[in-house]
């Protein structure tokens, strides 16, 4: 896993598929998201993905 520090609306590009990831706002405890992509990609938050995906499917991209 590549950890980077950014800053209120500093960004982290993944040029290779067309993404954005933007530090909108730091409240608190909490950092609010932004992210930019091609309509192709979906993006869902992991807590929904894991719900949604075979019990077996699950435990492998946890543990990947």
């Amino acid at each position: 896993m590549l950890v980077l520090s950014r800053r209120p609306h500093e960004s982290i590009v993944i040029p290779e598929c067309g993404i954005t990831i933007r530090v909108v706002a730091i409240e608190g405890n909490r950092v609010r998201v932004g992210i930019e992509a091609p309509p192709d990609v979906r993006i869902i938050r992991e807590e929904l993905f894991l719900e949604t995906r075979p019990a077996a499917e699950a435990e492998q991209f946890c543990h990947a």
